[in-house]
């Protein structure tokens, strides 16, 4: 690894990284994601012992089984398609236009509570929180 790249990276108040980001080649990758598959091995363990997030070596994992961190498969999928830039079919007025009538013809979301004492509770829309606790509450109690 790049001991200068090392130097550079600092941390914040908070300890969250700052600095150029390390880069892995794709035997590093697969190499690391080799040591989760042994029996018995930990993702965070392993992550740990590289100074990585876990999460970066599940998406690791993902590329593997995908066969994506093949040396010739980077080369193998990177191809070049023709494009044509044209103009746009539907003004940008238009589109706010249809979407505000697609949202006018949408179904209301709604809730139904049904209590054990027989009551039940059946909202429309957006309501607080708060506001169906109290009237819950209310309608416990009677």
């Amino acid at each position: 690894m790049d001991t200068s790249a090392e130097q550079s990276v600092t941390t914040d108040a908070l300890g969250r990284r700052s600095g150029p980001r390390r880069q892995h080649t794709l035997e590093e990758k697969r190499q690391i994601v080799q040591e989760t598959h042994v029996r018995g091995a930990s993702v965070a363990v392993v992550a740990r012992r590289h100074d990585l997030n876990p999460n970066q070596v599940f998406a690791w994992r993902r590329l593997y089984r995908q066969g994506l961190l093949k040396a010739d498969a980077a080369q193998a999928d990177a191809r070049l398609l023709p494009v044509k830039v044209s103009t746009p079919t539907v003004l940008p007025s238009e589109r706010a236009a249809r979407a505000k009538a697609s949202r006018a013809l949408a179904v209301v979301p709604s809730i139904e509570i049904k209590l054990a004492n027989g009551h039940s509770l059946i909202v429309h829309g957006d309501v607080e929180l708060q506001q169906i606790a109290r009237v819950i509450e209310l309608l416990v109690r009677r």
